[in-house]
């Protein structure tokens, strides 16, 4: 009737169609989308929905998604198979017509199978999966490239990287730009500076406070994820060490912290903002182009110096040992 099928009396449409502008009805699209077997409906899942710098990411997204017509759902995996699981199920039940979304485990037999099962688009947020799915990741070895590189030209050798299992891409991308960095300069890598623990908050105090309690401790600190900074930074207080004088720091991520710490740290920062409006875009084409080769873009970090990296002082006794090698 309101969608004007052929097969209704004039007359029996007029008066419909004056009871509908008497009592002001309006059609329920989200019930026509369901009849026609559409949510409207998008997913996202990140890791830790509490994460401040992620909300620019997800409000650049939701902004592309209202405008296209699409509800947006925002859930939080905790970094947890059996969440992540839970969730994937869920947004299958409510017939979403897409999903943004990391993974806790990009080895993980089950959450590939039950991805892979989704009769919905996938594009996959700065991981590395098999499957037919779009993927936009942060190309974090040019990042920590950057920033060893940097820590190497003030004349640190023992630069600690701390990020998460090398089972997620961010990690591995990590460790692989430290390395080359590394090797660029004919330098070796002391495989006890580089660890892979986790990239929460937790694990960059308790690695960096280890670290620091060596005889031998680094001279420079890598926080390789976007939570990290307040662990690490909490752990350099706690021994009784100060930023830059007795060590240098980068962070993993841009950050209110970053900016207001005293001093201000340098970082590794990325626009999430431009980074959620391209993952929405990405998957608002994929779901009008289905049959589309998947795609892969990358975004390169800067390497932003402020005022926590120093050079490192040889002391005269280490300059006179250094001359009669």
């Amino acid at each position: 009737m309101i969608n004007g099928a052929p097969n209704v009396e004039a007359a029996y449409r007029t008066r419909v169609l004056a009871a509908i502008k008497t009592l002001g009805f309006v059609p329920n699209r989200a019930a026509q989308e369901v009849r026609k077997g559409r949510s409207r409906e998008i997913g996202i899942i990140v890791r830790d929905i509490t994460t401040p710098v992620l909300a620019s990411f997800v409000r650049a997204a939701q902004d592309l998604f209202e405008e296209a017509g699409y509800g947006l759902l925002i859930c939080s995996s905790d970094n947890r198979k059996d969440r992540e699981l839970e969730l994937l199920r869920r947004f299958r039940q409510r017939r979403i017509e897409g999903l943004i979304t990391t993974t806790s485990s990009e080895v993980d037999t089950d959450l590939a199978q039950a991805r892979n099962d989704l009769d919905f688009p996938v594009l996959m947020f700065d991981r590395e999966v098999d499957g037919a799915h779009d993927i936009v990741q942060v190309d974090h070895a040019s990042g920590v490239n950057q920033a060893v590189t940097y820590l190497l030209s003030l004349g640190h050798r023992r630069i600690l990287l701390s990020t998460g299992p090398l089972n997620i891409y961010p990690a591995r991308a990590r460790v692989e730009g430290y390395k080359r960095a590394f090797a660029a300069q004919r330098l070796d890598v002391d495989p006890a500076l580089v660890r892979t623990a986790g990239f929460d908050a937790a694990t960059g105090f308790r690695e960096t406070a280890v670290a620091l309690e060596r005889a031998n401790r680094p001279s420079a600190i890598i926080a390789g994820g976007i939570d990290m900074l307040p662990g690490v930074l909490k752990a350099i207080r706690a021994t009784h060490l100060h930023v830059p004088r007795d060590i240098s720091v980068i962070g993993g991520a841009d950050s209110d912290l970053a900016l207001l710490a005293e001093p201000a740290i340098s970082v590794l920062r990325w626009n999430f903002t431009e980074i959620g409006a391209t993952c929405a875009r990405m998957l608002l084409e994929r779901i009008e182009a289905a049959d589309t080769e998947p795609r892969r873009l990358a975004f390169a970090p800067e390497l932003v110096v402020r005022d926590s990296c120093a050079a490192v002082v040889i002391a005269p006794a280490q300059k006179r040992e250094s001359r009669q090698k």
